[in-house]
C-alpha cells in the first residue's frame, strides 16, 4: 500500500503542478444590525461550478475539492482536527482516523519521507527538519482516502502552490453585491456584512474574519477534501471598493481588402529554438514591464512544421499557473502537439486581482500590446502556424477572449470565450480588421455574468451585453445573414457569415459560472484560418 502511494506521488513537480488545491471557508451573513440573512447566492469568479446558499440562519460552509469539486453545507459542526507547521516540528491534534499517511517531496520529485500511521488518536508531532532541507518541498497528508498537498516555505507556513484562492461573490435581491478574496486556504468564523440597496449612510459591505497563522486543512466529516479550521484571536475586516477606471486597450493593425483564406504561408522551421515542456516560465517587457506567461510544448509537438497557438486567458484574481491546472482545452490540444500560452493578468489599486484590461475593468496595462508581444516571441523561438492562433479563456478570461477578437482580428483566426460577454464599453470600441470567427459558452443561471446581461452589481464600470445580445453582436459586425439554426451540437449558430466566418452561442440550461466545452470548442477552432494577406 505505502508502496503504490509512493509510486504515485513520485512523479515530481510535475504532478503537484497540475494538482486542483483544496480549501475551504465557512462564516456567517448578515444585515448591517448583525441578522443573520437567509438564502443569499454565493458564487466563484475564478473556481468554476460553484454554487450554494446560506441556511437559515445566514451561515454558510463550503469545502472546494482536491478533485475540483464541491461540498457547500449550512454550517460546519463537530470536533475539527487542526495541523500546524512551525520550526520544522508538524503537529496534529484532535485526531481519529484509521489509516494516516505522510509524504513530503522535494523539488525534485523525490520522495523524502514516506509513512504511515494505524488508530491514530489524540495528537501526532513529528520533526521533519531533516527531511526539508531543500528550498522548496511539498506535504502530502492523507487521513483516510482524503487528502491534501501543501508548499512548505522558507518561512516555515504551509501554503498552496501556486494559484491564487477563491474569490467569493455574495448576493441577493435588496442587498448590495459583495466579493470577497480568500487569503488563506482555510478560513473560519468569516463574517460577511451585506448593505441594503439605497440604505442611508457612508458604510459599505464588509467581512470581517476571524484568522489564525500556521494551520492547513486536515479531515472533515462532509466530503472527500480536507476541512480543519483553526480560529484565532485577531480579526481584520476588508470593505469592498469599486473600479472606477476607464480606458480599454486599443492597438490594431490597418485592415486588409480581399478574401485570401485558402491562401497558405510557408513558413520555415529551421533555427527555432522552443523544446518540449510541460510548464516553461516566459516573459516579455511591454511598455518596460516585464509581463509573465507559461508555456507549454506537448510531448506531439516536433518542430519540423507549423502548427496551431493557442492563448488561454485566466478568471479575475486567477493565474497562468491556475488556468493551465484547470482549463479544458490542453486535453484536446495536446495530442495534436499544438503549443500553449497561459498569461499572467495584471491589477490597479482597488480592483479585484489579477485580471485584463477590457475596458473600464479590470487593469491599466495594455493587454492588447501584451498579446502581440506573446505572438510575437513565439514567432521567433517556436514553429508555430501564424494563420491558426486562437484565443479562448474562462470568466474575465472569456471577457478578454471577446476583446481581443475586437482589437486583434488581424492575428487570431478564432476565438472561443466562456462565462463573460462584451461589455457595453469595449464592444461599442470594437475596431476589427477582418471578419472573425466566435463560439461562446453560456450558462442561463450563471450568478457571476447573468446570462440576460447588465449591470456587473460591482461598480467596475462592466455592463454585459447578455448572451443573446454578444450572440447579435457578433452576427452584425461579422455580416451574418438570415436567422440562426441549431447545429449538431445544439448550439444556435450565424453559419452564412461573411469570408466564411461563423458565429455560434452554446447555451447550457440551468448551467452556471463554469468552462465551456473543449470537446466543441477545439473543433470549432481549428477549421478557421487567418487570411494570408494578414500574416506580417
Amino acid at each position: 500500500m505505502i508502496g503504490s502511494h509512493v509510486k504515485a506521488i513520485a512523479s515530481g513537480v510535475a504532478l503537484l503542478s497540475t494538482m486542483t488545491f483544496a480549501w475551504s471557508i465557512s462564516g456567517t451573513v448578515v444585515t448591517e444590525a448583525g441578522v443573520g440573512i437567509p438564502q443569499v447566492n454565493i458564487s466563484c469568479f475564478n473556481f468554476p461550478g460553484l454554487a450554494a446558499q446560506t441556511d437559515a440562519t445566514g451561515g454558510f460552509a463550503i469545502i472546494h475539492n482536491d478533485d475540483g469539486t464541491f461540498n457547500a453545507i449550512k454550517a460546519f459542526s463537530g470536533k475539527q482536527e487542526s495541523v500546524n507547521y512551525s520550526g520544522n516540528i508538524l503537529s496534529m491534534e484532535g485526531l481519529n482516523a484509521h489509516t494516516l499517511t505522510i509524504s513530503l517531496i522535494d523539488v525534485l520529485g523525490k520522495v523524502t519521507y514516506n509513512k504511515e500511521y494505524r488508530n491514530i488518536q489524540g495528537s501526532l508531532s513529528i520533526d521533519m527538519s531533516k527531511y526539508t532541507r531543500q528550498k522548496a518541498s511539498f506535504l502530502r497528508i492523507t487521513t483516510d482516502g482524503k487528502s491534501s498537498t501543501y508548499q512548505l516555505t522558507s518561512k516555515g507556513a504551509l501554503l498552496k502552490e501556486g494559484d491564487p484562492l477563491a474569490m467569493l461573490m455574495f448576493s441577493k435581491a435588496g442587498f448590495e453585491n459583495l466579493n470577497y478574496q480568500m487569503a488563506a486556504e482555510v478560513e473560519a468564523n468569516v463574517r460577511i456584512v451585506l448593505k441594503a440597496t439605497g440604505a442611508a449612510g457612508s458604510s459599505s459591505s464588509n467581512i470581517t474574519t476571524s484568522s489564525s497563522s500556521n494551520y492547513i486543512p486536515f479531515d472533515n466529516p462532509f466530503g472527500r477534501s480536507s476541512s480543519s479550521v483553526v480560529a484565532g484571536s485577531s480579526s481584520s475586516t476588508v470593505t469592498s471598493s469599486s473600479n472606477p477606471g476607464q480606458q480599454s486597450s486599443s492597438s490594431v493593425a490597418p485592415a486588409s481588402s480581399g478574401n485570401d483564406t485558402q491562401a497558405t504561408v510557408t513558413v520555415d522551421c529551421s533555427g527555432k529554438t522552443a523544446k518540449v515542456g510541460d510548464k516553461q516560465n516566459m516573459s516579455v517587457t511591454v511598455d518596460g514591464k516585464q509581463r509573465t506567461f507559461i508555456m507549454h510544448i506537448p510531448n506531439a509537438y516536433k518542430g519540423d512544421k507549423p502548427v496551431p497557438l493557442v492563448i488561454d486567458y485566466h478568471p479575475i484574481g486567477g493565474s497562468g499557473n491556475g488556468e493551465f491546472g484547470s482549463s479544458p482545452y490542453k486535453a484536446k490540444t495536446d495530442p495534436e502537439g499544438v503549443i500553449t500560452l497561459y498569461p499572467d493578468g495584471t491589477s490597479k489599486p482597488g480592483g479585484m486581482g489579477n485580471g485584463w484590461n477590457v475596458g473600464p475593468c479590470c487593469s491599466n496595462d495594455d493587454d492588447v500590446k501584451f498579446s502581440y508581444a506573446m505572438i510575437d516571441k513565439l514567432k521567433e523561438i517556436a514553429c508555430i502556424d501564424p494563420q491558426r492562433i486562437y484565443a479562448t479563456g474562462f470568466s474575465m478570461g472569456g471577457g478578454m477572449s471577446n476583446h481581443v477578437a475586437c482589437m486583434m482580428s488581424d492575428v487570431f483566426a478564432a476565438v472561443a470565450p466562456a462565462a463573460m460577454d462584451l461589455n457595453k464599453t469595449n464592444s461599442a470600441a470594437c475596431k476589427m480588421s477582418r471578419p472573425i470567427s466566435v463560439i461562446n459558452f453560456r450558462g442561463t443561471n450563471d450568478p457571476v455574468c447573468r446570462y440576460q446581461g447588465g449591470d456587473s452589481g460591482f461598480n467596475d464600470g462592466l455592463n454585459f451585453l447578455g448572451a443573446e445580445g454578444t450572440f447579435r453582436f457578433w452576427a452584425e459586425k461579422n455580416e451574418c445573414q438570415g436567422s440562426p439554426t441549431k447545429n449538431s451540437n445544439g448550439c444556435d449558430e450565424y453559419s452564412n457569415c461573411k469570408d466564411g466566418t461563423k458565429v455560434v452561442l452554446c447555451t447550457k440550461q440551468n448551467g452556471g459560472h463554469d468552462y465551456g466545452d473543449a470537446s466543441i470548442g477545439w473543433p470549432f477552432l481549428k477549421q478557421f484560418t487567418l487570411p494570408a494577406s494578414f500574416v506580417k
